[in-house]
């Protein structure tokens, strides 16, 4: 692969600020995660685990009562995930940087789900307090690490969505550009990242897409056809050391079926009604896209950790 260096300048505004990769602070103003159910609103989550051998059948919850808005393929993806020897072979990897490394062993609890649990399910099926549902794909090969970035949450918390909602060649998307900013001494901007990029309304497919807007592409697609992905993914709660590791973000599926518009639902960011520092990084990044380089979103994810590959690569 040739060098591929951005000759156009940030803005000097924006240069050496703080870098936000692993800020966890709760976002002001985003849902919070401790809400509580009415105890009579919640469900056993061990009542959607199937008995042992030989044990009497344990019913399982009508979902399809809980969770009206679910159409029978949503219903239908369920984890295979359902072993705590299966939780271990991703935990215990032998990656300096793994997403569930040593350092946040004691800051969340990684567990399998329960067989027949939907991934729309939410905590009307638990009484052990809020969780969330993470695609094993997206730590394996996107890298992304918990606890969320502020600009992760933010943007979950703009897009209205929950983390197993995004597709993963999206959040490629997201953990690239961060990168880049990092990188450069840029802030990452949910608003300028949605003036680069549109949310597409999932329809059939289910899953929330983002796609580069045309004239303003600066990241390759991760990959061409994203397989093996669903059917796999796990649950994060935060544990009594660090309460707010799933705070402000959404935790659970939204209904996009009646709320949104069928051709998008997230219209693309306007610079004219931004900060002076977005407005300059939107034109910053325009001029990169005007240039027409584009940066390869699997190097850059592969690369966070090398400075010398990034300079190569970025500049």
């Amino acid at each position: 692969m040739t060098r591929t260096k951005i000759t156009p300048n940030p803005p000097p505004s924006a240069r050496n600020l703080p870098s936000q990769a692993h800020d966890s602070t709760q976002v002001r103003g985003a849902p919070s995660s401790q809400a509580v159910r009415p105890a009579s609103s919640q469900t056993a989550l061990a009542q959607a685990t199937p008995p042992n051998a030989g044990g009497a059948p344990i019913p399982l919850p009508d979902f399809k009562a809980l969770y009206p808005w679910a159409n029978p393929t949503l219903l239908k993806e369920t984890s295979s995930v359902n072993t705590a020897g299966a939780v271990l072979r991703l935990t215990n990897g032998d990656e300096v940087h793994q997403s569930f490394h040593k350092e946040h062993d004691e800051r969340m609890m990684v567990l399998p789900c329960p067989a027949a649990l939907p991934v729309c399910a939410d905590d009307k099926v638990s009484a052990d307090g809020p969780f969330c549902f993470v695609y094993t794909t997206l730590f394996k090969k996107v890298k992304l690490k918990f606890p969320f970035t502020r600009f992760e949450r933010e943007l979950l918390t703009e897009l209205n969505i929950a983390a197993a909602q995004l597709h993963p060649n999206s959040w490629a998307f997201v953990r690239a550009f961060q990168v880049m900013c990092d990188h450069l001494g840029l802030p990452a901007s949910v608003d300028v990242f949605l003036f680069l990029f549109e949310a597409k309304h999932p329809g059939d497919r289910l899953w929330v897409s983002l796609n580069g807007i045309a004239g303003r592409s600066i990241l390759s697609i991760f990959q061409q056809s994203y397989k093996d992905w669903k059917g796999k993914f796990i649950q994060v709660r935060a544990n009594d050391k660090d309460t707010s590791l799933l705070d402000g973000f959404p935790l659970y599926w939204v209904d996009k079926g009646k709320k949104e518009s069928k051709s998008c639902f997230r219209r693309p960011r306007s610079p004219d009604s931004m900060g002076a520092l977005d407005r300059d990084l939107c034109l910053f990044w325009k001029r990169v896209a005007d240039a027409h380089i584009t940066f390869l979103t699997p190097t850059l994810i592969s690369f966070e950790f090398f400075e010398d590959q990034l300079e190569f690569q970025i500049g």
